[in-house]
């Protein structure tokens, strides 16, 4: 096709997400043609959530044999919620980028296009969305798979409409699935595709066209906005947190730009932009903070299925699944760990064969704190009370409820602390215990 944006350089293996419907299949068919001395793979993900899915994924299958291209698919289990559209979505991602792990794919093509893109913009405005939502979606992006793949994710069809698709498609006699879902006006993007599109094409006809060419003017002004919150992120971020110092000057100064940062933060860290309300409850809270003679660490603000947790005057990110215990159900979330080390290591350690006679005798058990414990990490020097360890160690009060390693009844070790000097060695088979 005249408008597929390819990668620059042709990779070795390319994957397609191939529903069967119109748009991936022009996508799968044009790729194909276009590398033909690359190994293309077709992915399918099944949603389960129509009568028509088996039919689709049968369909998807012949049609990459036909290509002679290799195919792999995923089955979804979706529970239904009042957003399914958003969890199908993501399940989607997911499962592409499993795919891509799987299969060692680095370049994984999405078949959107204009109109797709033009759909996405009008939803945002709907949404009331700032530059980041407005600018729709990306031509190319980086993601990164769940085991640590890098992956580039490509859209070859943005400039391309759904009426070219179209004429594509007749013209090398295509067949593809009709997904009856995309009439249902119950769905928002159904409405806008089957009502609001048509309308603004027959009050101008070239409408589409420049609804997504704002959405790329508008992703450049993001890309700028993005280079300066990182100017500023430099005198505000530290280990992955955000000093409220520095951050409540620049929001004396410059709200605006304030507000950037903070929104860039949560993007980096890929979570979604709040809304303007909230943004200004944070700032309300920042500011009683400010007034105080102590950082409150118990400030705790919930977004995105994520806390963001203030402590010794630093915002920090804390996802519930690094949280070794759920505070509300008491669940512990993790387990202990022996990990041998090298015997030509000067690392000190746990008697390997202390450590086995404890395992026989069941005499390894894990407590949660009490209060009042005492440690002793120095050969020299006297117990220590573990809330003044805890405190020097600089470990965060929603990590201090890992439990507590016993051996024979005596304390052992403290994830964020280390392990009583009272049981190390420095020769012979030993083992460090840490908690996963």
């Amino acid at each position: 096709m005249a408008n597929l944006k390819k990668p620059s350089k042709n990779p070795k293996r390319i994957a397609v997400a191939l529903s069967g419907g119109l748009d991936s299949v022009v996508l799968l068919h044009a790729v194909v043609h276009s590398y033909p001395n690359t190994s293309i793979y077709a992915f399918h993900i099944h949603h389960g959530l129509q009568a028509g899915a088996d039919r689709w994924l049968d369909f998807s299958e012949k049609y990459a044999q036909q290509l002679r291209v290799q195919f792999d698919f995923r089955l979804l289990h979706l529970k239904s919620s009042s957003n399914i559209e958003a969890q199908a979505r993501a399940a989607r991602y997911e499962s592409l980028f499993d795919l891509c792990d799987q299969h060692s794919i680095t370049d994984l093509l999405l078949a959107h296009h204009q109109n797709d893109q033009v759909e996405t913009v009008l939803l945002q405005l709907l949404r009331g969305s700032g530059v980041a939502g407005l600018s729709a979606m990306p031509a190319q992006r980086e993601a990164i798979s769940p085991q640590g793949l890098r992956i580039r994710v490509w859209r070859p069809l943005l400039e391309e409409s759904r009426d070219s698709l179209l004429a594509y498609a007749k013209k090398q006699r295509l067949k593809w699935v009709e997904d009856p879902s995309n009439l249902d006006m119950k769905y928002r993007r159904n409405a806008i595709r089957n009502d609001i599109v048509p309308k603004l094409v027959a009050i101008q006809p070239g409408a589409l066209a420049n609804i997504a060419r704002s959405a790329r003017v508008l992703s450049e002004a993001q890309y700028l906005l993005n280079q300066l919150a990182e100017i500023h992120l430099k005198a505000i971020e530290k280990h992955e947190g955000l000093f409220i110092s520095p951050l409540l000057q620049l929001k004396t100064k410059d709200t605006a730009a304030a507000n950037n940062v903070l929104r860039y933060w949560l993007k980096k860290n890929n979570l979604a932009m709040p809304t303007q309300e909230r943004l200004q409850a944070w700032w309300a809270d920042l500011e009683k903070i400010k007034t105080q003679s102590k950082a409150n660490s118990q400030l705790v603000w919930h977004h995105d299925r994520n806390h963001i947790r203030l402590w010794r005057n630093r915002l920090r990110l804390v996802k519930p699944s690094s949280q070794s215990v759920d505070l509300d159900s008491n669940t512990v979330r993790g387990q202990w760990h022996f990990r041998p080390i090298p015997l030509a290591s000067k690392q000190l350690g746990i008697p390997l064969v202390l450590y086995r006679q404890a395992v026989a005798n069941r005499t390894l058990e894990f407590r949660m704190r009490s209060g009042g414990e005492r440690f002793k990490i120095k050969p020299k020097g006297p117990s220590r009370s573990l809330k003044n360890l805890y405190q020097e160690c600089a470990v965060p009060p929603w990590q201090r409820h890992i439990p507590l390693l016993y051996l024979d009844g005596q304390l052992l070790a403290v994830e964020g602390v280390g392990v009583s000097c009272d049981f190390l060695v420095n020769q012979g088979q030993r083992v460090w215990p840490h908690w996963e």
